[in-house]
């Protein structure tokens, strides 16, 4: 399965990067303005329809307008994991609606003194996904983590350290 990974540090100890990687306002604060996010409704895993914290069993529904072009693009997210060590955080979240065949993102944080390791993982599968496919002719012509997700998460990274350091 194809992935994509990014790391940066961020100069800001560890609880503060988690908590705020750990609320929706944190996705809508990092989102570049360019993918037109728009938050439609989330469900806590106690059906709370607006948790504080993105705890495992949430699930997040949201629309995208990437550059106002086309039709809004509807995603549904499930947190599936989320845990909190000593000097290690991470959260995952998996995409049960919406256009890939398959998204699991991990976010991990590491401590590094005082500074926070960020690593964003995305393993995904492109639309019509077997071989030999339309997805994995797409994948091989136009390696979509460099056109689609570069962009994103250099921005995601960026915005992190501007708003934390």
């Amino acid at each position: 399965m194809p992935t994509y990974d990014r790391q940066s540090t961020i100069d800001a100890p560890l609880e503060a990067v988690w908590q705020f990687h750990s609320r929706i306002e944190g996705l809508e604060a990092l989102t570049p303005d360019w993918m037109g996010l728009r938050v439609e409704s989330m469900i806590g895993p106690d059906g709370d329809s607006d948790p504080a914290v993105l705890e495992a069993g949430t699930e997040i529904s949201l629309s995208m307008r990437p550059f106002g072009i086309g039709p809004r693009q509807y995603v549904t997210s499930l947190i599936t994991e989320r845990e909190r060590e000593d000097g290690v955080a991470y959260f995952r979240d998996e995409m049960i609606g919406g256009p890939f065949d398959r998204w699991l993102h991990t976010h991990t944080f590491f401590a590094d003194g005082e500074e926070t390791i960020l690593r964003d993982r995305v393993e995904y599968e492109l639309p019509y996904g077997g071989e030999p496919t339309i997805g994995r002719l797409v994948g091989a012509v136009t390696p979509f983590s460099q056109v689609g997700f570069e962009g994103m998460f250099r921005t995601r990274h960026r915005l992190t350290k501007a708003r934390l350091e």
